[in-house]
Formats: C-alpha cells, structure tokens, sequence
C-alpha cells in the first residue's frame, strides 16, 4: 500500500481560505484516498496548521483528522532529543530554519522508512535526508 506523510502546509492550503495551492492538494488527497493511501502526521504539523487556519475552517480540520482521515503518529518526549539533533543538523543561521514540525517529520520518516511527503517546503525537504541518505519524494 502506497504510503506518504503529510506536512501542515498541504492541510492548510485544503482547508483555508482562498489558498492558492488548494486545488493541487485536494486532488492529492483525493488520490491518496481512491487509491488507499495510508497517510500520517504528527502533533507538531496539526498544531502548526490548526494555528494558521481561521474558525469555522479550523474546526472542520480538527474534525477530519479526528474522523481518521490521516493517522496522527505520536511520540514520547524522548523523541524530542532526536529532533532536536535535527533541528541543530539542518538550522542553517540566518538562511533557513528547521522548525519543529518538520524535525518531527523526518523523525517520523526515519523512524516508518516513509520518504514519500505532501508538502510546500519544497526547498526545505528537498535537502533532509533519511538516515540511509534517501531524498524525500515531494508530492
């Protein structure tokens, strides 16, 4: 079964408003489901996008996620010293930042083997890499 994560940007672009990159990400999801994609996220991504998408749309976010559209992979504090080495990996002063959403992203490919990611950080993704050096596949 195909298999991808998900970043916040794709779940705000679907459930914001007027978002410019809306429809490429509906039809992605649409895919995903037709096709039995088993898709996931973590906190810090639904965190990140709940923040960026305005009431009422917000709440129908938290709805679908809660209604099992996309796994929410969870993770022990423990993660975090892991994430952390990530951040400090991949945080490049004063270009580009790891931010926690995402270290939590590639901790997650890592930790599944998943490289296949819906996201608009192209530019960010397209640099980690998987600890057996496998690019991301940005979708």
């Amino acid at each position: 079964m195909p298999a991808a994560l998900v970043d916040a940007g794709p779940l705000v672009a679907v459930f914001g408003r007027k978002q410019p990159n809306a429809a490429h990400y509906h039809a992605l999801f649409k895919q995903a489901s037709d096709e039995l994609w088993s898709l996931a996220t973590t906190w810090p991504c639904v965190v990140e996008a709940s923040y960026l998408v305005d009431p009422p749309q917000r709440y129908t976010l938290l709805r679908w996620l809660g209604s099992g559209a996309l796994s929410v992979f969870p993770f022990g504090q423990e993660a975090l010293e892991g994430m952390v080495e990530l951040m400090h990996r991949y945080t490049q002063t004063p270009r580009t930042e790891m931010d926690l959403a995402d270290a939590s992203l590639v901790w997650l490919a890592a930790d599944t083997g998943v490289n296949r990611i819906m996201t608009m950080d192209k530019r960010d993704f397209s640099r980690y890499r998987l600890p057996d050096g496998r690019p991301f596949e940005i979708l």
